[in-house]
């Protein structure tokens, strides 16, 4: 079974009585990423899809100047070349002592060359010597929806937190393992999935999202 693909519980049916649901796309290439989001919009009446299922190898190049123009550039192309109705976001970790680096360059953080674990190893060595009160940082994620040709909606969710003095956990991806949410002693990395969805950036902003697609319906259009 497809760990992306989930079942709606209530979906529109035809005539006949069978179930017809729209198809939701999500963009992103990032399969951790795809199985938050695909685990959160569990149970609504859409059937979620991948770009890699729809054939689609496009990279959409980031080049917008906030998370929020990031994250339409993305939606907007793909439900272009899909026909569907796409999800996309763009989030990344802002550091107060680096001047809100590495912002909505997060994922090229270092150059293209650095993996998730190298741009770890770069961003906490860049603030080794700042004592924890000057170690805050936050998650930025924003979350957006578009049909072909239609104006996108878009939702923002953020999550307070600060750096740790080294990598911990493994159930995350990106700067989840340096990433300690306020109230927490533990990295994102070290949360459940359950856990990170009710406190996470991403899990805020899909909240809203989903409110909205549930509101919307999933009927074939």
């Amino acid at each position: 079974m497809n760990i992306f693909e989930h079942r709606p519980e209530t979906a529109p049916t035809t005539d006949d009585g069978s179930t017809r649901a729209e198809t939701l796309l999500l963009a992103t290439h990032n399969l951790g990423k795809g199985r938050e989001l695909a685990q959160a919009l569990a149970g609504l009446p859409y059937r979620v899809v991948t770009l890699a299922e729809q054939g689609i190898r496009a990279t959409i190049e980031e080049v917008g100047a906030t998370f929020e123009e990031n994250a339409i550039l993305k939606a907007s192309a793909y439900a272009a070349m899909s026909g569907l109705l796409t999800l996309a976001d763009d989030s990344g970790l802002e550091v107060a002592a680096l001047g809100g680096e590495p912002g909505v360059h997060s994922a090229r953080y270092g150059g293209p060359s650095l993996d998730d674990a190298a741009r770890n190893t770069l961003l906490l060595e860049r603030v080794r010597d700042l004592p924890p009160a000057q170690r805050a940082a936050r998650f930025v994620g924003v979350i957006a929806l578009a049909e072909p040709g239609g104006k996108p909606v878009v939702f923002r969710g953020t999550c307070e937190g600060t750096l740790a003095l080294a990598p911990r956990g493994t159930n995350g991806f990106g700067y989840d393992p340096v990433f300690i949410p306020q109230g927490e002693q533990r990295t994102m990395a070290e949360l459940s999935l359950e856990e990170k969805a009710a406190l996470s950036h991403r899990g805020k902003a899909i909240a809203q999202a989903r409110a909205w697609l549930a509101a919307r319906g999933g009927g074939q259009r």
